[in-house]
């Protein structure tokens, strides 16, 4: 059987932009015989996320995301229907879905690996479950709840670093759930910012390339900032970082604007910065997500409530076409979605 599918081309480097020529879309031939415990899907739906820029380098820089190789087909989060099956508790026509994907128009897997799927759960919007209600929801909801420390009625301030992307946007509306009163978000476009106070609830959106952004930010947090979920590092959190209040916090969850250099991660900070973090008492944990594997299913059937309850809003960028599930990882990785960027491979 022929399929399509994506493999890695080329690496960009270490200190490289990721382009175009690191992708190759080839045609491949899979075996329709399957081995016990095997079964064959149609590929639906496809996640990509600034996590797999790393995944790009020989050496990833941790431990639980593994490099990808040189023309090896490429994996992610994903979603698809099952044609055949041989494994015991998997039957055809099922959903499922794996955080390790191929990125490939039909594929066998070993259904051990694959998790079942209730559409129930999303209304049958099936995509939600790489989003709102998979792993990026979950890192939106217990970073909010381990390491955000919010206290409902405790007049707290939420700062949000690339909150018009698929987590940002969770996470905001997460921390206003959880009760923070006020709820600030920073992405990179006016568009994006008139979407994050009129879609996602959020008080003030902020364009990061604005040059006013110190003041402008301590205008929409006149009190300082108690809990900052941070996406982007860099410059943009030098900034919040330095209106943070005594025995505040930060989320750690990612740090896109460094993920083209050769840093450790998370990336060293500057001396001024890390003086106003000891100074003021500010935590700074890292938050890994597969760290709280024992609150996965609570926090699925949490984020599942507020979605079909209404909220939570989601907004997804949705590419079609096996073809274009590398332009639309290069795209996200500028800034070009607004909410979770998907690719849809079938209906």
């Amino acid at each position: 059987m022929k399929v399509q599918r994506i493999v890695l081309a080329s690496r960009p480097g270490n200190e490289g932009e990721p382009v175009t020529e690191n992708f190759r879309l080839e045609e491949a031939d899979v075996t329709e015989e399957l081995m016990d415990g095997q079964v064959m899907t149609q590929t639906m739906y496809i996640s990509v996320d600034p996590y797999l820029r790393c995944r790009m380098n020989e050496d990833t820089g941790t431990d639980y995301i593994q490099a990808w190789k040189i023309s090896d087909v490429l994996d992610s989060g994903g979603i698809g229907v099952v044609e055949q099956s041989r494994h015991g508790s998997i039957k055809p026509g099922e959903i499922v879905t794996s955080f390790n994907w191929p990125w490939q128009t039909k594929c066998v897997l070993e259904g051990n690996a694959l998790t079942k799927l209730d559409p129930s759960l999303v209304d049958g919007h099936l995509s939600h479950f790489l989003g709102v209600v998979g792993i990026t929801g979950l890192t939106a909801f217990l970073g909010v709840k381990e390491k955000g420390h919010v206290i409902p009625g405790g007049n707290q301030t939420m700062v949000v670093s690339g909150a018009a992307g698929a987590c940002g946007s969770v996470a905001g509306q997460v921390g206003r759930l959880l009760g923070c009163s006020r709820i600030v978000g920073i992405c990179g476009t006016d568009e994006k910012c008139s979407v994050l106070t009129s879609d996602f609830g959020f008080d003030v959106g902020l364009n990061y390339k604005d040059k006013c952004l110190p003041e402008k930010l301590r205008q929409a947090c006149p009190g300082g900032v108690d809990v900052y979920f941070d996406n982007v590092g860099g410059e943009i959190s030098d900034i919040v970082i330095s209106q943070m209040t005594k025995n505040s916090h930060v989320i750690l969850c990612g740090q896109i604007s460094q993920y083209n250099k050769d840093v450790p991660y998370p990336p060293p900070l500057p001396p001024l910065t890390e003086a106003t973090l000891k100074e003021h008492n500010i935590t700074r944990e890292r938050f890994i997500v597969l760290s709280y594997a024992d609150q996965h299913e609570t926090g699925l059937q949490q984020l599942s409530q507020w979605l079909r309850t209404g909220k939570l809003k989601v907004k997804e960028t949705v590419v079609q076409g096996i073809e274009n599930t590398a332009g639309a990882f290069l795209s996200m990785m500028k800034g070009g979605n607004i909410g979770k960027q998907i690719v849809q491979i079938s209906e």
